[in-house]
């Protein structure tokens, strides 16, 4: 079967999937990373591949910016596709002034400034957080290798650009320690389907000292998150 977003046939793509915002992330970690990679999904140019990772199969694709578009992707992939763990390899700005660039942040939870939990028609605030199993591991596998990591609370934003651009002193001051797009959509559809995710973060830039990666290096400078999520498949 395919759908409207991804041309795949069940069985194309494996358990467990990994899930950079930029496409050509997918292609980098696809040609870099993984043994006799096969591209299942070039619709849109949300490219998606599986391969092998130390015999492990294992898939990644792309998943665009922000929470409707990664919600479309991560909901076919467990809902038509039969994937059990879903790890978001996402680049972030720091709010705490203990992350540097190029540090990794685990999502412990995710805060949200989105209405996207609305759906699920609870009577209160949701908090979404990840599966505790592959975030341990994580952390484990960072400290092993003597990564810098943080985890704890992300802010997972509506906005990029937003109209009060001082405002995010006050999720700083409530303890997150970095901004991203995604991560809060990931962890309610994971409850929604009853499956395992977890968001790798690399710091790109930062709200405090404001220096800041370049393109090419989000693209392909990453790599200590892949390597972690890559152990996690």
């Amino acid at each position: 079967m395919s759908t409207p977003h991804n041309a795949a046939k069940l069985g194309d793509i494996a358990k467990t999937v990994l899930l950079p915002g930029d496409p050509l992330r997918a292609k980098f970690i696809a040609e870099n990373f993984l043994e006799n990679p096969v591209q299942f999904n070039t619709v849109r140019n949300m490219f998606g591949y599986t391969g092998t990772y130390q015999g492990k199969k294992v898939s990644v694709m792309g998943t665009g910016m922000g929470m409707p578009s990664l919600g479309i992707y991560v909901s076919e992939l467990f809902k038509f596709y039969d994937v059990d763990r879903v790890i978001r390899i996402g680049s972030a700005g720091a709010y705490s002034p203990d992350c540097e660039l190029f540090d990794l942040v685990l999502a412990q939870g995710a805060c949200t400034d989105s209405n996207f939990a609305y759906q699920y028609e609870l009577n209160g605030t949701y908090s979404a957080i990840c599966t505790f199993d592959l975030l341990l591991k994580a952390y484990e596998e960072a400290k092993k290798n003597n990564m810098r990591v943080h985890v704890g609370n992300v802010f997972s934003s509506d906005l990029f650009y937003s109209a009060h651009p001082e405002n995010w002193k006050k999720w700083a001051d409530m303890g997150c320690l970095a901004v991203e797009m995604e991560t809060y959509a990931l962890y309610c559809l994971a409850q929604q389907y009853h499956k395992e995710a977890l968001t790798i973060l690399t710091i790109s830039d930062s709200f405090i000292t404001h220096k800041e990666t370049t393109a090419k290096e989000r693209e392909t400078g990453f790599t200590n998150m892949m390597k972690v999520a890559l152990k996690l498949a």
